[in-house]
């Protein structure tokens, strides 16, 4: 199976890390690796929401989670076999392909059993014991192909029968008194060039009669033997082929194993451990939401690298990723922030500017690899770059996001500032929101010297709205708060307007006094002239808790 690499942002994404993910998959495409996806960590933010359907943009692929799923390490090149196809055909298909194992299927597709070594040794050590009569079920025509034999006619070709094989190897006295003993209608006679034997065949009424060695029958009694409904077949093979192969003709359904249990591409890894374990193969099918099947997953596939690879943008360190991560390998990294604690497997490409925006690095990638920015992708890593600077404003914003602006803006057709204001308000809109959207819905983990804490941000054109509901959304942020384990969980809200933040926080009570910011009232902090998260709130929180930790 084919690597898939997910481009994906941060858990809880902006504007930014969506439009990231999307132009920088895009990007591959035009440059001819198709295997990258566009990916997303979270649900979208009201205002991404807005961009996304102004532009006519496909949302990129969502995921809850990264944890190892079996869509991540099965194989999906898979034969299968009709259930009513031989036993030969389907045992010669699994030597061909060099599979352990065959997922039976339906004339629709759709799983019924599993043929492997195990299942099949068993069953056709149980037909062919010497104690018991040669028995097999099968068909005329399934009969027929697997001897690849000449057919002179045949009755009720596809259904299906148990019959007796008998091989007329005795002198004809010792074969007329065993083929008495049985009840000719379901008895197969293998036979070679004997007028004697085939005639009494076709007196008896047998169900078929199998000439070896590619003999014919004479005419009158192939007409004989049609007028009585019976099957006459030449093969190519000797008595001892012929029996064996018409052994083997029997339908693959009936020696699979039917008690294996097909698995879906979406299952976690860890909850098919113990199905895998029991399974005789260590193999099991996998399937669709239609029942059909869709791969294979073996123990096997379990000790290789997953089929997926990340690019991780907007974000590097690794409680910001999404869960899972650490699962796969990292392809690259696109960043503007600080760089935190990955660790990856092998060397990577790493991107990282002090720009205020990874739409600014993206649209730069373009550039660099002279790839013409296909106009969807430049209007919105326009709104990229206008939201992660506040409009150019923020203080993290830099002569090349500037430039870059101009850039996609003269691409665009754009203008900056009636763009940045109006995707700006559609963001900063709280009405119909829950106090829980509106804390998650930009929300980032950091730990500093063994300390947790999370951030979220919101930008509003009036502050107003979101202080209506402080004892809300201060509820909310205690219950991230010791959901993540941490000293303090803070919603940032940042004036668009005044360029200004407040401070909403819930944190440990000794905490309390290190925070250093102008006090509004209980648990809500006015800053003056600070709108960005990452180069002016980051350090100044990092500076109280280094204190608090002295």
């Amino acid at each position: 199976m084919n690597k898939t690499i997910y481009v994906i942002g941060h858990r809880n994404p902006d504007t930014d890390a969506i439009v990231a993910a999307t132009a920088y998959a895009r990007l591959q495409h035009l440059l001819g690796n198709t295997q990258y996806v566009a990916a997303r960590a979270g649900h979208l933010t009201p205002q991404t929401e807005y961009i996304y359907k102004r532009f006519g943009i496909e949302k990129p692929l969502y995921f809850h989670d990264m944890l190892p799923k079996v869509a991540f390490y099965m194989k999906d090149r898979v034969e299968t076999a009709n259930e009513l196809s031989s036993l030969w055909s389907a045992v010669s298909l699994m030597d061909k392909s060099h599979d352990k194992v065959l997922a039976v299927v339906d004339s629709e597709g759709r799983y019924c059993s599993l043929l492997h070594y195990s299942a099949f040794a068993r069953n056709i050590l149980n037909r062919m014991n010497p104690e018991k009569k040669l028995a097999v079920s099968t068909s005329v025509a399934l009969v027929r192909k697997t001897l690849g034999a000449q057919s002179l006619f045949e009755a009720d070709a596809d259904a299906i029968f148990k019959g007796t094989i008998l091989c007329a190897v005795n002198d004809y006295d010792s074969f007329k008194s065993h083929l008495d003993e049985h009840a000719s209608e379901n008895v197969i006679v293998i036979t070679g060039d004997r007028d004697d034997v085939q005639r009494y065949c076709v007196e008896k009424g047998v169900k078929a009669l199998v000439l070896t060695s590619g003999f014919l029958p004479k005419k009158e009694l192939t007409a004989q033997a049609a007028k009585k409904g019976i099957s006459v077949l030449s093969s190519p093979f000797d008595t001892s082929s012929t029996a064996m192969l018409i052994t083997y003709s029997t339908p693959v359904s009936l020696m699979a194993d039917k008690l294996v249990q097909p698995v879906r591409a979406s299952d976690y890894v860890q909850k098919i451990k113990t199905s895998l374990r029991e399974s005789e193969s260590r193999t099991l099918p996998v399937i669709d939401d239609e029942n059909r099947v869709i791969g294979i997953i073996s123990e096997n596939d379990l000790l290789q690298e997953a089929n997926a690879e990340l690019v991780l943008v907007d974000h590097n360190e690794r409680t910001q990723a999404v869960e899972g991560s650490e699962n796969y390998v990292i392809r690259a990294i696109i960043d503007h922030h600080r760089i935190g604690g990955i660790i990856t497997r092998y060397p990577i490409t790493f991107v990282n500017r002090p720009v205020g925006s990874t739409s600014t690095l993206v649209t730069g990638l373009y550039r660099e690899n002279h790839v013409s920015i296909p106009l969807d992708m430049a209007q919105i890593l326009l709104c990229g770059v206008l939201t992660d600077t506040l409009i150019l404003q923020s203080a993290t914003t830099t002569d090349v996001d500037r430039e870059t602006a101009e850039y996609l803006s003269t691409i665009t057709g754009l203008d900056i500032d009636q763009l940045g204001h109006e995707i700006l308000t559609a963001g900063s809109r709280i009405e119909n929101r829950t106090a829980a959207q509106i804390v998650k819905q930009d929300m980032k983990e950091y730990t500093e010297n063994g300390v947790t804490f999370t951030v979220s941000q919101i930008e509003v054109d009036h502050s107003g709205e979101i202080m209506k509901r402080k004892q809300e959304l201060l509820d909310e942020l205690e219950l991230q708060r010791r959901s993540h384990n941490a000293l303090f969980a803070i919603l940032l809200v940042t004036d668009i307007v005044k360029l200004s933040s407040e401070m909403l926080i819930a944190c440990d009570e000794r905490f309390l006094p290190f925070i250093t910011f102008q006090k509004l009232d209980d648990s809500v902090y006015f800053l003056k002239d600070v709108v960005s998260r990452k180069k002016q709130f980051i350090p100044m929180l990092i500076e109280q808790l280094e204190r608090y930790g002295a």
